[in-house]
């Protein structure tokens, strides 16, 4: 009996953003009040309620996402739910950015880069467009057949 295993770039993909998913989420997870602070700042019209609820559901949520990239269980359902984690995203760093908003994103702690290159990184303008990026890669993993990849 011979295994094979196929490496396409789906797979490269969905695991790259499973990484990242599982990554920012762990930083969150570790620290609830900060990301709390981070989401806070960008100062979105919702109520208190709201912000503490979203500091503790979203890391989780980002987390199971990763978990279910990796794991392919409930692909499909993983990569819908990391387009609108992205989606979301993208809006909320956007309006942060055209109202210009001084803020780290809160996504990465990357504090282990230096102070002038964590608070690029950080930057609402780079959160954006990494944002959008992802993005771009999730709603590719959803709309291209794996078939269509592996011809190619």
């Amino acid at each position: 009996m011979k295994i094979t295993f196929k490496f396409d770039s789906r797979t490269v993909l969905r695991w790259l953003l499973a990484a990242l998913l599982v990554w920012a989420a762990l930083s969150k997870i570790a620290n609830p009040q900060e990301f709390r602070g981070d989401i806070a700042a960008y100062q979105l019209p919702l109520p208190d309620a709201v912000v503490r609820l979203t500091a503790i559901v979203l890391p989780w949520l980002e987390f199971l996402c990763g978990l279910l990239l990796i794991a392919g269980g409930a692909r499909r359902a993983a990569v819908l739910w990391t387009i609108i984690l992205f989606a979301v995203f993208v809006l909320v760093t956007g309006q942060a950015w055209a109202r210009g908003l001084d803020i780290s994103c809160g996504c990465f702690k990357l504090d282990f880069l230096g102070e002038g290159a964590a608070n690029f990184f950080e930057s609402v303008q780079f959160a954006f467009f990494r944002a959008l990026l992802l993005l771009v890669a999730a709603v590719f993993l959803w709309c291209v057949p794996s078939n269509k990849v592996a011809a190619n």
